[in-house]
Parts: structure tokens; sequence; C-alpha cells
């Protein structure tokens, strides 16, 4: 399949301009030639259709950027015998502890902290007392 750009547009309901915006972005691989003759392929389409549909679910492209970006790393080793990594202990309560391996996890400190704060508004929301509950 080999469309150009104003194909890819129209199939894909993104204005050539955000395409053009994806590509410097790096959200969006370069087409195959240069200027008017620049050729794109069904791997192009499927990419803009995926950023649509995450833009549409409310992400920012910053996030779909991260998204991406975590697709083309190279896969995190398991843990091995002797192998030394990192660990974030979080005390949700008393007998309660969450250990997360942020690298292995795929998580970078901000999404860490999200996640953390997270399991404890679970907890909280957990361990409220409902009125409902007594007997």
């Amino acid at each position: 399949m080999k469309l150009s750009l104003q194909q890819l547009s129209s199939q894909s309901g993104v204005p050539q301009r955000s395409i053009r915006y994806y590509i410097q972005r790096g959200l969006l691989p370069r087409p195959q030639g240069e200027t008017r003759a620049a050729t794109y392929g069904a791997d192009h389409l499927s990419a803009l259709l995926r950023i649509r549909q995450w833009q549409e679910a409310g992400l920012s492209l910053e996030a779909i950027a991260d998204l991406l970006d975590a697709r083309r790393a190279p896969p995190v080793s398991t843990a091995r015998p002797g192998g030394v990594e990192v660990r974030s202990h979080l005390i949700v309560a008393d007998g309660i502890e969450l250990v997360v391996a942020p690298e292995r996890a795929g998580l970078d400190t901000t999404r860490l902290r999200r996640f953390f704060q997270a399991v404890q508004a679970a907890h909280a929301e957990l361990t409220r007392e409902d009125p409902s509950d007594e007997d």
C-alpha cells in the first residue's frame, strides 16, 4: 500500500499538518521518499489510527510518545540469581507493604509516585468505615 500525504490524511481522518507534526515529534516514522513524492504505508495508517484512538481516550501527545517509546524499548531481562536491582517500598499500613522494581515494571518516577498514591487511596477507601456494614 502506497499513500500520498493527502490520501493518508483522508483515510485516517487526521489533518496533514498534524501528520507532519507527528513525524517531527517522532510519533510516526518518516515516509519513503522526500517532499511531494513521499509515500506512506499501512504501518503509517495503523499508527495514526492508534494515536487518534489514544487522543480520543484523553491521552496527551507526551503520554502517547511515552507509550510508543515503551513499545520500541528493548525488553527488560527477568530477575536472575545474583542480579542487583533497585526496589521501591511503600508501607501502605501495618502489615501491608508493596515492593516494586520500577525499571522492570516500566515505571518512571512520576508514574511510580502516581501508582503509590492510587494504592494508598484504594486502601483508604477499603478501610473507611461504612455504616451499612454494621450489623
